[in-house]
């Protein structure tokens, strides 16, 4: 049964009751009765928009899978292995060790295939989900209700055919009937995650409960690993899953049909023969890509409690936001996508990826051999200076001063603050001076919202730029200079430093809204680099400015923009990156981490603004010599 969340809520807790009800009253067994009083309530992830209207992976009949002539079984030896197509279930309760059900589709590269087939496979039949009553020798007088859920694909980082996900329910009982005798709820739930599983006690304000006794189970987009909420969740290890498992806009609530597996071996064979296969439910392929076994051979299957002592208090939430973004988050998710995409990428095509990899190390060679990186000599600044030297120069200017720049870079933060501030402040209250901040002024709001954040983020790194300008010409003359004092001199530029970034900005954006212009957008952004040091150090006005940057960058265009490119990426990846290493060898909250890598983007930023002003000493040095055809290094400029 389906039905959507929202304003009719109410209606599908009802809805979720009358249809456990039903299989409780007709339960043949204590075991079954019991799997249908605390049947999960399942809320999924929509399809992914570019397979399509319809729903997504569901938990499915694996009966569906047998006598279908869409589905082979094949050996454990390799190559040309194929045993039987359509095998049926009896076929697998043989064992067949290490045997694999193959399904249609590839498996590294599956497209839209595995769910159109998942589609097919269930439209006339019911979501099902299969319950098993454990006890663990280890601890007598303890119960586990498991609920286990086949889905016929794995669409997540480590892509595989078929997937296996469970929850279990512990209870402090000997038996099923004694466990309905006693009326008492289960005392922990575990939802199982990747190789893992996380808690909650039951009546733990993280566990939703429909009616009482049906808990509430969002599966994630793709991964199916199971979660207590809707959010956007980070793993970094084997047991979380290394990567981000999305359970946002889980808008299909289903209420599964539960089939209940016997917990005596002879008679769950007997009437689910499938359960003794001991080979993989999925097209065979290397490691992590292989497809998984069944129930039967996880620990938890016989030693149920055992495995639940190794459960989590809890599962990392990414920030909706804060201060300073969710750079290192959104690194991480990404990396962690495009990391497993190069993977199988490998797998598949592992000549022309070898080949790719050699062709790419052997440019970057002779690029780093072609570039001049000494001597660095920070000052004096206004010396030609060949491609590899400004990034030297940038850099040992930057070292040698480092208080100065990581003050002025630290200006960063208040900005972010105040923008952070701002949005709070409208999306975290219904109106604002009496004017709703939803329904049709809400675009209005966010608009403006938008363009004032957007205002100050480039007036903050166009301040930062500037300062950083100020600061190389006081230390070039041997004059002191702090952070403070550097913001001071700056100060004198703030209008047309502003006006000429806002309108490089806006022109180049537009630009960038029909494809076709991204060329001449780009042409332009590289010109328009040069504008900060313009006007802070030649005190021209905005118009003027971007006309002279246009000039100056004339017959260096590629040297500006590569070298603009190189340090502002060394500048956006470091916080990132340096956030992705504490999450992968910490435990410190995601909060933090974010925190961590805003202040390090912070202090890094004044190393774009140290190459870019390098640069344009370069260009001016350049554009003075070439009336007399002078070329040789170093020539200088006297400040």
């Amino acid at each position: 049964m389906r039905c959507r969340t929202g304003w009719i809520a109410v209606l599908c807790a009802a809805t979720v009751l009358a249809a456990t009800a039903a299989p409780a009253a007709a339960a043949s067994s204590p075991e079954a009765a019991l799997a249908a009083r605390y049947a999960p309530v399942m809320r999924l992830v929509g399809a992914p928009a570019e397979c399509g209207s319809g729903e997504p992976f569901v938990p499915t009949d694996v009966h569906l899978l047998f006598d279908n002539r869409e589905v082979a079984l094949r050996g454990p030896w390799g190559g040309n292995d194929l045993v039987k197509v359509a095998p049926s279930a009896r076929d697998l309760g043989h064992g067949l060790f290490r045997y694999h059900l193959d399904f249609p589709g590839d498996a590294l590269d599956p497209g839209c295939d595995y769910l159109d087939w998942s589609r097919r496979l269930n439209a006339h039949a019911q979501p099902t989900v299969y319950a098993h009553v454990a006890t663990d020798p280890s601890y007598p007088g303890q119960l586990a209700l498991q609920y286990w859920m086949f889905y016929v694909y794995n669409d997540w980082n480590n892509l595989h055919e078929g997937d296996w996900e469970m929850i279990q329910l512990n209870f402090s009982a000997p038996t099923a009937e004694a466990a309905l005798a006693s009326g008492d709820h289960p005392y922990e739930v575990g939802y199982s995650q990747h190789t893992g599983g996380e808690k909650a006690d039951w009546g733990d304000s993280k566990l939703q409960i429909v009616g009482a006794t049906h808990s509430v189970v969002y599966p994630a987009a793709g991964s199916h690993a199971n979660f207590f909420g809707s959010a956007l969740y980070l793993g970094s290890s084997g047991e979380q899953g290394v990567g981000c498992d999305d359970t946002r806009n889980a808008d299909l609530q289903l209420t599964p049909h539960v089939d209940t597996i016997p917990s005596d071996t002879t008679e769950a064979q007997a009437r689910f023969p499938w359960i003794a296969f001991e080979g993989f439910w999925g097209e065979r392929q290397p490691a992590f890509f292989n497809g998984p076994t069944g129930p039967n051979m996880k620990t938890q299957w016989t030693h149920p409690i055992t495995w639940s002592h190794d459960w989590r208090s809890r599962a990392y939430a990414v920030p909706a936001g804060g201060v300073l973004g969710t750079d290192t988050t959104d690194f991480f998710c990404g990396l962690m996508r495009s990391g497993s995409r190069l993977l199988w990428i490998a797998i598949s095509h592992p000549g022309g990826t070898a080949l790719t990899l050699l062709v790419v190390l052997v440019a970057l060679i002779w690029l780093l051999k072609r570039a001049s990186w000494t001597p660095t000599a920070p000052i004096h600044v206004g010396r030609r200076r060949t491609w590899g030297q400004v990034l030297s120069a940038s850099a040992r200017m930057y070292l040698s001063h480092p208080r100065l720049f990581i003050g002025i870079g630290l200006l960063l933060i208040p900005v972010s603050i105040v923008i952070t501030a701002l949005q709070a402040l409208v999306f975290g209250v219904s109106s604002i001076a009496g004017v709703e901040v939803e329904g049709e002024s809400a675009g209005l709001l966010v608009f403006v919202l938008l363009a004032i954040g957007t205002a100050l983020t480039l007036l903050g790194l166009g301040m930062v730029q500037a300062a950083t300008a100020r600061a190389m010409v006081e230390i070039d003359n041997g004059r002191p200079v702090g952070p403070v004092a550097a913001y001071r001199l700056a100060l004198g530029s703030l209008r047309p430093l502003l006006g000429a970034v806002v309108l490089a900005v806006l022109i180049v954006s537009v630009l960038l809204i029909p494809p076709f212009l991204w060329p001449v957008a780009i042409w332009l952004a590289v010109r328009w680099a040069l504008i900060v040091p313009i006007v802070e150090l030649e005190d021209l006005r905005a118009l003027p400015a971007l006309g002279r940057s246009r000039r100056l960058a004339r017959g260096g265009w590629f040297k500006i923009g590569s070298l603009t490119i190189v340090a502002a990426a060394i500048a956006l990846i470091a916080g990132p990156l340096v956030g992705t290493l504490l999450i992968v060898l910490t435990d410190l909250p995601l909060t933090t981490l974010n925190l961590v890598a805003g202040i390090v983007y912070a202090i890094t930023l004044p190393f774009v603004a140290l190459t870019t002003t390098y640069v344009y000493f370069d260009a001016r040095v350049r554009e003075r010599l070439a009336p007399v055809g002078a070329g040789d290094l170093p020539a200088e400029l006297e400040l």
